[in-house]
């Protein structure tokens, strides 16, 4: 079991603002969200013979929830280039089924969050990713006022904690005219 040292001067939690996204080992620029990650088991019921006025409960299977990523819309073609490979209209004649990048649609993504000193705090490591959705555009419309979203929706077959990034010692800041 591993051993943990707890950071005696952090009372408070993490933010959430303050984080990155890799894969192909390069930052993706620009992520402005990155959707919660979640998990849910089923529940299984049964019911010994014996005992028919209550029943008992084991796990079953494990689902993890689609994972999306938005950026502001610019030139910069990483999400697009990794939706073309699960589908791209065109690649293929009809029925060929070419239009499929099998080798390669699949990605392991490392989603890093920092403290605010900007140290490393806490990675995940998102297993076997692939895009199940792309919108290249969000809604125009010429009386908004806001920055043009693109987002990506990543199916996954889980996710692990990196245990070898551990809490981070923060720094101090001494003050020279106090």
């Amino acid at each position: 079991m591993a051993q943990f040292t707890v950071n005696q001067n952090r009372f408070d939690p993490y933010k959430n603002f303050k984080f990155r996204v890799k894969w192909d080992g390069r930052y993706v620029a620009g992520i402005s969200k990155v959707g919660a990650m979640k998990r849910t088991t089923e529940v299984v019921k049964h019911r010994e013979g014996g005992d028919p006025s209550t029943s008992r409960k084991s796990p079953g299977r494990t689902e993890f929830e689609a994972i999306t990523l938005e950026r502001g819309v610019t030139h910069d073609t990483e999400f697009e280039k990794w939706a073309n490979k699960a589908f791209q209209v065109g690649v293929g004649g009809a029925g060929s089924g070419a239009e499929v990048s099998l080798a390669d649609f699949r990605k392991d993504v490392i989603l890093e969050v920092y403290n605010e000193a900007g140290q490393l705090a806490i990675a995940y490591n998102l297993l076997r990713c692939w895009v199940s959705e792309f919108q290249a555009l969000p809604d125009l419309d010429a009386n908004a006022n806001a920055v043009a979203i693109q987002h990506i929706k990543l199916e996954n077959e889980g996710w692990e904690r990196d245990q070898t990034v551990v809490e981070p010692t923060e720094p101090t800041f001494t003050n020279p005219g106090v």
